[in-house]
């Protein structure tokens, strides 16, 4: 089947089918005599076990493990097991973190008045994070407009 076929079927686009390929995440796809990349079903498996890794939250470098210990019929499930709680303590990482990031904007946006004054907690604890603003820091205004002066076509 073509790349097309394969990837409505995989559910993994043709983009990243051919990254898949480019990486070595895949090996190459056979090619028929016109030069079409021909995928068969067994590609198509494999495709749905990176997909399925993917929405699992398994980076691409893991994945890769992940395929190797697929293939070896002689593996052992504890190194799949500790790849898979390695990602699951990751994973617990990125949500304290991002519930960090958002009780932090909720309090921040409690702390604003949102009203017409230039004052503005929100930013002065952006700048209090960085250096002093460059010289030039107007630059950016001058090149944007406000969004209740943006014009919608």
């Amino acid at each position: 089947m073509n790349i097309g076929d394969a990837s409505s079927r995989s559910g993994v686009s043709a983009k990243m089918i051919r990254y898949y390929e480019q990486i070595g995440l895949i090996p190459p796809a056979r090619r028929t005599a016109s030069g079409y990349r021909d995928y068969a079903e067994a590609d198509i498996h494999m495709l749905r076990f990176i997909a399925r890794a993917r929405d699992l939250g398994f980076p691409v470098a893991e994945i890769t493990d992940l395929l190797d210990l697929w293939c070896d019929t002689g593996r052992r499930s504890a190194d799949v097991k500790a790849l898979a709680q390695a990602r699951v303590r990751d994973l617990r990482q990125k949500i304290a973190h991002l519930q960090e990031m958002a009780e932090t904007l909720e309090d921040l946006a409690r702390s604003c008045a949102g009203n017409d004054r230039p004052e503005c907690p929100i930013l002065r604890n952006l700048e209090a994070a960085t250096s002093p603003a460059p010289d030039d820091c107007g630059h950016h205004a001058r090149n944007r407009t406000h969004p209740k002066e943006r014009i919608t076509s």
